[in-house]
């Protein structure tokens, strides 16, 4: 009885170590990435003028490559109302410490945007050893794969949304005798915020791989919520955007085809588990 006891003492122990263990190895991945973060924002803001006029502001501006494009298609089509941000938004600063706290925001933010990919090799590095050999082989390309939705979400916002909320509530009117000065705040959260909600929600089959390897998610499920779930893209497609109808559908759209392509997954995913 008295050896049971030692041995269960000892295998505490070593499940005890074995958790402090992980946890400083945890320590250092969330220490790199954090560090990446740091560089990559003081990159950002020492590059201010770079990355104000060239990015965080251009949409706003009749030389932005979507607003030249849909100029472009309204003149061929002889409809004007696609012609979008020929008047650029006034964008103004209220705070004493507004402009220098949206420096540090945006560069912040840019840091997190341009590191995700490494802190997703970061956070897969923890994870991949803990797994089988099977599933390792089964998820080969993982980071490059969220890598590529997350970029691809962010640079559909940028480029598509974007634009088209600027142009909509920059130019809204509820009478001409009161005129539209964008707070410089308003402007950035807007940008930014919508940007990188897009990314994140790209990554949807990513999460529907992982509930569906635990077996949380199935595709019949899934087919048989198609009607829920395009209720719920819409109306995440509501929240992640301003509310513009138009931008509300081009994010939904996409979402949806995410959806049919997870259920394809989880179908996949399934099989292997059954086999």
């Amino acid at each position: 009885m008295e050896q049971d006891k030692n041995n269960k003492h000892e295998d505490t122990e070593r499940k005890s170590m074995s958790f402090w263990a992980h946890l400083e190895e945890l320590r250092g991945h969330l220490v790199r990435s954090a560090i990446a973060i740091f560089l990559l924002a003081v990159a950002a803001f020492v590059a201010k003028d770079f990355v104000f006029d060239y990015i965080i502001l251009a949409p706003k501006e009749p030389y932005f490559i979507t607003n030249k494009f849909f100029c472009h298609v309204a003149q061929n089509l002889s409809l004007p109302a696609l012609c979008i941000n020929q008047i650029p938004v006034e964008i103004i600063n209220i705070e004493l410490a507004g402009q220098f706290k949206t420096h540090i925001a945006v560069s912040l933010i840019a840091g997190v945007i341009v590191a995700f990919p490494y802190i997703l090799w970061e956070f897969w590095s923890f994870i991949k050893p803990a797994l089988h050999p099977k599933e390792k082989a089964n998820s080969r390309g993982a980071v490059f794969i969220m890598s590529f939705l997350f970029i691809s979400g962010v640079c559909f916002s940028y480029f598509l949304i974007a634009p088209l909320t600027i142009n909509f509530l920059g130019s809204y009117q509820v009478s001409s005798m009161v005129a539209n000065q964008i707070a410089l705040r308003s402007y950035i959260t807007t940008v930014t915020m919508v940007t990188f909600a897009t990314g994140l929600v790209f990554e949807l089959p990513v999460i529907v791989y992982f509930l569906s390897r635990v077996g949380l998610v199935t595709p019949e499920f899934m087919k048989k919520n198609r009607k829920v779930a395009f209720i719920l893209i819409i109306g995440l497609s509501a929240i992640i955007t301003p509310p513009d109808v138009f931008s509300q559908i081009l994010v939904g759209i996409p979402l949806y085809i995410l959806y049919e392509i997870s259920i394809r997954i989880s179908k996949k995913v399934n099989q292997e588990r059954v086999a």
